[in-house]
């Protein structure tokens, strides 16, 4: 009820008494009473309506004073939020600065190495117009003269930085769902003639360069598999170290401190050697192969000519694959203890995956299912394709990352 409703109500009790009176005692006495009778219960009815404020205004007050509390534990959780906000973002961004540090050192050993093997290959080729002084052959002559042409080509594409990485998928079997790529290199002339390796790792290791284009290879697959994890983590690289880069006791270490900065792609990095490295590491070249993985990542052995593995030594080591062409499988395993068929249970027994390569057919990936080969790369899952150069920026900029473009191998 309102206070003017009540009032009225009070209005009419009072008159309807006053007229009660005024039968009994006459109107004056009746109008007095009445006008001090309307006053008491007036103020009555002002003391019932300032207690009804007065709870309201409480009510109101203990509403304000709540909401108060809650914005202060939600300021104070903001706050609190903020600060871990903060402190991850100063510890992302050191992170970011040691792997920048760890990177331009990695460049900067690089470019030192490869201005001294240059210098120092470039002093053990005669000039063509030297003459042997024990008179060999023309042909040994025009052989000099291709070697020199080709080793000042392969100097040029390194300094010049033409040197092309290209991937080849590798699929999971059964699914033939995508799981790695191979990481390849690739020389460019300056006229832009492809130049593979089979043509250049001969002259380049003798010169001393091999381990140059390795170095730079495995460089230029860190930071393309910093872009393909932001897309897929499901899918890594497998980047080939040589002999001679495991053997460089100035580079190698240099290079185990770089992936120690980068140890978030353990998972998404396989680090692959041939076999012949593997057996000519010799006790240091171990020691090395070990620290890799230590840090979690996994090792492959490639290039695989004799079927007679150690491979309690292997797994000692830490190698988590093993490629084995797909025609040695497929023709009697010669030179293996055991048959094709339980090839893969005696990996299985030392944690080797088995991985099949040059797969060309359907009929021989029927084969290899047979045999239980864990995974398969070749040209019928799909050839080696160059990645394009914008893929390869320093990876400081916080932008978008592309799935991987390729352009055709030109």
């Amino acid at each position: 009820m309102t206070k003017a409703l009540l009032t009225l109500s009070v209005f009419f009790l009072c008159a309807t008494m006053g007229a009660a009176m005024a039968l009994f005692t006459g109107w004056p006495v009746a109008i007095l009473s009445g006008i001090v009778g309307f006053i008491l219960v007036q103020q009555m009815v002002s003391g019932f309506s300032r207690r009804r404020e007065r709870r309201a205004t409480a009510r109101e007050l203990a509403h304000i004073r709540k909401t108060h509390l809650e914005f202060e534990s939600a300021l104070t959780e903001t706050r609190g939020r903020i600060g871990e906000l903060t402190g991850l973002i100063e510890e992302r961004t050191t992170g970011q600065n040691r792997k920048i540090v760890a990177e331009l050192q990695v460049l900067e050993s690089l470019m030192r190495d490869f201005a001294g093997k240059v210098s120092r290959s470039a002093a053990q080729i005669p000039h063509p117009a030297q003459k042997p002084q024990r008179g060999p052959s023309s042909a040994y002559v025009k052989a000099l003269d291709g070697q020199g042409a080709l080793l000042e080509t392969i100097r040029a594409s390194l300094e010049q930085n033409r040197v092309d990485l290209y991937l080849q998928p590798m699929v999971s079997l059964p699914q033939r769902k995508l799981r790695y790529y191979e990481a390849l290199s690739r020389l460019r002339s300056e006229d832009g003639q492809v130049i593979m390796p089979a043509q250049y790792i001969q002259v380049a290791a003798g010169a001393g360069l091999m381990s140059v284009v390795d170095n730079l290879l495995l460089f230029r697959c860190v930071q393309i598999v910093r872009r393909l994890t932001q897309k897929n983590r499901d899918v890594g690289i497998f980047c080939n170290i040589s002999g001679a880069t495991l053997a460089d006791a100035e580079f190698f270490p240099q290079f185990l401190d770089y992936m120690q900065a980068n140890r978030d792609l353990v998972g998404q990095i396989v680090f692959e050697f041939s076999q012949e490295a593997v057996l000519a590491a010799g006790a240091e070249g171990e020691r090395n192969l070990a620290a890799l993985a230590t840090m979690g990542f996994a090792l492959s052995m490639d290039n695989v000519q004799s079927l007679k593995i150690d491979f309690l030594r292997l797994k000692a080591i830490g190698f988590r694959h093993l490629k084995i062409r797909a025609g040695t499988l497929t023709r009697g395993m010669g030179g293996a203890d055991v048959a094709a068929e339980d090839f893969k249970m005696l990996l299985t027994r030392h944690g080797l995956n088995l991985i099949a390569e040059r797969v060309e057919d359907e009929k021989t990936v029927v084969q290899l299912l047979d045999y239980g080969v864990d995974f398969a790369q070749g040209y019928l899952f799909g050839e080696p394709r160059a990645v394009r150069e914008e893929s390869l920026k320093p990876a400081g900029a916080l932008e978008p990352a592309p799935v991987i473009p390729f352009r055709k191998a030109g």
